[in-house]
């Protein structure tokens, strides 16, 4: 455990140390990848596609495929009424050989959309579609417009198309553009104190940083950018490298190439080219040491400053210098096994100083590379046999040698105890060790169930393995019979893990103790539930339900014979809709009442009462209001 734990702990640590340090390039399969996403865009359906998918392809290197029916679609698709249309069609025809397009149909529209009004984006698709078709732009203009329209919008976005348009300005004082990109560097957010990127992703991030190198490419001046950042965002480029968008590919690739290759800074990727393993059969340790591009930086010195071990932070190598490769001028190679370095994780920590100073390589100390020193594992000292729990009598065990099993079969009851007894060395130190992996696995050789027990190693590193087979007996589900005994060791730094069968063994468990089977009970059918219902309640005799009818009808028959006696005025009954419509909706009421009394229930009641209640209110409240109106006007 304590060897697992170190491990986590040392990834942990590589991965902060490897902050500053670019640990990866653009290798050719990574180019290749890009390359298939770009060839993928045929055949075009989109300007813009066509565009991007030809800028990458250019970027690296490779040929247009079908150039001449790439050049057609491009002056099929070009709109010389649009702006964005022009650029992406300019961009891409010229990028293709021999396909010009005709774009003075377009100067003015181009001209006039360099405006103040105008957003920036607008403004760097008008001015490089004018350059891109050999038209001339008022350089004065452009900037002019340029500075209100940063105005309104100075996000990072904004001034990397700023910086990409003022790189290409003559005449005009760049100095204020030049001065923004340190402000602009500043917006940009940092994650986990090691990527840099600004808010809009891989697209502003890209586009920014190239223009700002573009820009300082011009003014001849290194851009107000610390290394460390150069190297953070550097760290964001290429974890971006799997990209799928061609725009955002594209786009990757120009920022990938100026960071390759540009008079202030080149960030230097140093990777591990060799196995992460080491051992005494592939005892050297190979790492590449390259630009972005994975192009060489000339004649370098490559000095291994260290090597830690990452459990006992032992260092076996200090300020070791690497040997150029003969046929491969990127590739340096070290022996580390001539330091006799014992088995586990080393975090090895490079510099590279090149024959001739040149002050734009960084990131070129203190980068770092994970390998682990491997070992062949032998076992000595193996013993196996049963004893009794209670110590009556002495072990009856059986020694043997890797890789044998044991000639005679092991018999063991719930009365007694299995035990072993091993070692591990170390093959090349002799030395003994531990492993990560230790188990004993019992294998039913009837029903193929398995059993496996942890094998554990005392102060001194000799392991010893104790199975109570009484207290166990629940874990075999108590099922008597022939088991196989394997020990089974591995290790991420041995060479040689191995399943050794070492013997069989007759289990036997006391009868009846074994439960019944989960196929017998668990998924047997229940017996079924009845559910029995209160028998419902004596109801009353009929006399006296018949009596409470008469008692719930007489209030209606004394009203009918006081109307009787004291006469009713049925001329005076207002003839209106209002009028008979709430009294026809009473009816309906008391009606639904009795139904509710004779055979509905409680929420078929409610629903009815709720649909004739509506408009009993609207008939009601109308024919009182009538009443009153009509008593108002008599007064």
């Amino acid at each position: 455990m304590a060897h697992g734990v170190s491990i986590l702990v040392f990834f942990a640590l590589t991965v902060v140390g490897q902050a500053l340090t670019p640990s990866s390039y653009f290798t050719t399969v990574d180019q290749k990848r890009l390359r298939s996403i770009f060839e993928a865009a045929q055949p075009y359906t989109e300007l813009a596609s066509a565009h991007y998918s030809i800028l990458g392809l250019t970027l690296l290197g490779s040929p247009i495929p079908k150039p001449e029916d790439a050049c057609s679609f491009i002056k099929s698709k070009m709109d010389t009424k649009s702006v964005e249309m022009m650029f992406h069609a300019s961009s891409a025809s010229k990028m293709l050989p021999n396909c010009k397009i005709a774009g003075d149909g377009a100067k003015q529209m181009l001209t006039d959309a360099i405006k103040e009004d105008a957003a920036v984006v607008t403004i760097y698709f008008a001015f490089f579609a004018l350059k891109n078709l050999g038209l001339a732009a008022d350089s004065q203009a452009v900037h002019k417009a340029l500075q209100g329209a940063l105005k309104k919008d100075d996000g990072p976005l904004s001034y990397g198309y700023a910086f990409h348009i003022a790189s290409e300005l003559s005449g005009v004082d760049t100095k204020k553009y030049f001065d923004a990109i340190e402000d602009i560097v500043a917006q940009s957010d940092e994650v986990d104190e090691k990527f840099l990127q600004f808010e809009g992703g891989l697209f502003t991030t890209s586009v920014t940083v190239n223009g700002a190198y573009k820009l300082a490419e011009k003014s001849k001046k290194a851009p107000v950018i610390a290394a460390d950042k150069v190297i953070k965002f550097t760290n964001y480029f290429l974890s971006r490298k799997h990209v799928h968008q061609l725009r955002a590919a594209s786009n990757l690739l120009a920022v990938t190439k100026t960071l390759s290759d540009n008079k202030f800074h080149i960030p230097v990727a140093v990777t591990l080219a060799s196995q992460v393993s080491i051992s005494t059969k592939a005892p050297k340790v190979q790492v590449r040491v390259t630009n972005l591009l994975g192009s060489s930086l000339g004649k370098l010195t490559v000095t291994a400053d260290s090597a830690r071990h990452s459990g006992t932070d032992a260092v076996v190598l200090n300020k070791k210098q690497f040997t150029a490769s003969s046929s491969d001028n990127t590739l340096y190679e070290l022996n580390f096994m001539d330091t006799k370095a014992s088995r586990g994780f080393y975090k090895m920590t490079i510099s590279a100083t090149p024959a001739k100073a040149d002050s734009r390589l960084i990131g070129t100390a203190g980068a770092e590379v994970l390998v682990k020193v491997t070992t062949q594992v032998m076992i000595e000292n193996v013993e196996i046999g049963v004893a009794d729990k209670d110590q009556s009598s002495a072990a009856k065990t059986t020694k043997l040698q890797h890789p044998n099993k044991a000639a005679n079969i092991l018999e063991a009851d719930h009365h007694q105890k299995v035990i072993a007894k091993f070692q591990l060395k170390d093959k090349t130190s002799g030395a003994l060790m531990t492993a990560h992996q230790t188990f004993v696995r019992l294998t039913n050789q009837k029903t193929k169930q398995e059993v496996i027990f942890t094998a554990s190693a005392d102060s001194v590193k000799n392991y010893k393995f104790n199975l109570d087979i009484g207290a166990s007996g629940n874990t075999f589900g108590w099922l008597s019979g022939r088991y196989t005994v394997e020990l089974i060791v591995g290790d991420a730094v041995i060479e040689n893990p191995f399943s050794w069968h070492v013997a069989d063994i007759s289990l036997t468990f006391p009868e009846g103790a074994a439960p019944v089977k989960p196929n017998d009970k668990m998924y047997a059918m229940r017996p079924e539930i009845e559910h029995m219902f209160r028998p419902p309640e004596k109801t009353p005799p009929t006399v006296v339900s018949n009596a409470f009818t008469v008692l719930v009808l007489l209030p209606i028959l004394i009203l009918l014979f006081l109307w009787m006696k004291i006469g009713v005025n049925i001329s005076n009954f207002p003839l209106s809709v209002s009028a008979v419509g709430f009294h026809v909706c009473l009816g309906g009421i008391f009606t639904l009442y009795y139904g509710y009394w004779t055979c509905l229930d409680m929420f078929t009641t409610l629903r009815y009462l709720g649909i004739i209640g509506i408009p009993t209110f609207i008939f009601g409240n109308r024919l009182l209001h009538n009443i009153a109106s009509a008593r108002k006007s008599q007064k």
